[in-house]
């Protein structure tokens, strides 16, 4: 009797940890959709600290960071929170090594890294990791937005690099599948279809139209952008620039 007792409490006790968790997973992505990102990841902390292992508030947290540290105006600040992003990442990857959202944010922190290093050699590592995280997402989920958004900005980023950086690249690694703008735009355009209200990608890919000399695409994925709702504490930064590139086209 007492051992059914037990089997019940520890049920229960189950059961009880599964809903805390819960509710506040729910809380944090309240939080997200009103953009108070701050209590977003105080909340994803407060999973951590009863779950330390859970994934979904590791990558939240990475993405979270990520985009907060890329509105820092100091590049060592910016450096602090694009590598504490990696950590949190890394520790998601720890949890679940195939998992595309984990891969994806590790990629995309050290893509913003790049931005960060004045050293030639630490940006081309840079950018061959990012290369590395962006094919390997995309190998096990090639409809994967966020992996298709990384692998087409580090297309761009390579296709508008300065020489010593592409010969760096070929001289410390061999060399890399090439980049081309074309390819920017095949995934960027895969992001899209996957991802239609992710504004980012609509700004970049706008962009990757303009550097290709193609107005009429750049207007028309513009045009598309201005449209969407915020989602992001960052999405009303992109409307805005886009509107500015569309106001100097027309």
């Amino acid at each position: 009797m007492k051992k059914l007792l037990l089997f019940f409490f520890v049920v229960c006790a189950g059961k009880s940890f599964s809903q805390d968790i819960n509710v506040l997973l729910k809380q944090a992505v309240n939080y997200e959709r009103v953009l108070k990102e701050d209590s977003a990841i105080l909340k994803y902390k407060e999973v951590l600290s009863t779950s330390a292992g859970n994934v979904q508030a590791l990558i939240k947290i990475s993405i979270l960071t990520l985009a907060a540290g890329a509105r820092q105006a100091d590049k060592q600040v910016q450096k602090q929170y694009f590598e504490t992003s990696k950590s949190y990442a890394d520790k998601a990857l720890a949890v679940d090594s195939n998992n595309v959202d984990a891969i994806y944010a590790k990629g995309f922190a050290l893509f913003k890294m790049i931005g960060t290093e004045q050293e030639n050699k630490k940006v081309v590592t840079l950018e061959k990791e990012v290369y590395v995280c962006a094919a390997k997402a995309l190998a096990i989920n090639p409809n994967h937005g966020r992996a298709n958004f990384l692998m087409g900005k580090w297309n761009i980023d390579l296709v508008t690099a300065a020489w010593a950086k592409k010969a760096a690249l070929n001289v410390l690694y061999g060399g890399i599948p090439d980049a081309s703008i074309e390819n920017a735009l095949l995934y960027m355009e895969k992001c899209r279809t996957a991802e239609p209200y992710f504004l980012q990608n609509f700004l970049e890919l706008a962009k990757a139209y303009k550097f290709n000399n193609n107005p009429s695409k750049t207007i028309e994925v513009l045009n598309q952008l201005v449209k969407l709702p915020y989602r992001t504490a960052d999405d009303k930064g992109w409307k805005e620039e886009a509107k500015k590139i569309l106001s100097e086209l027309q």
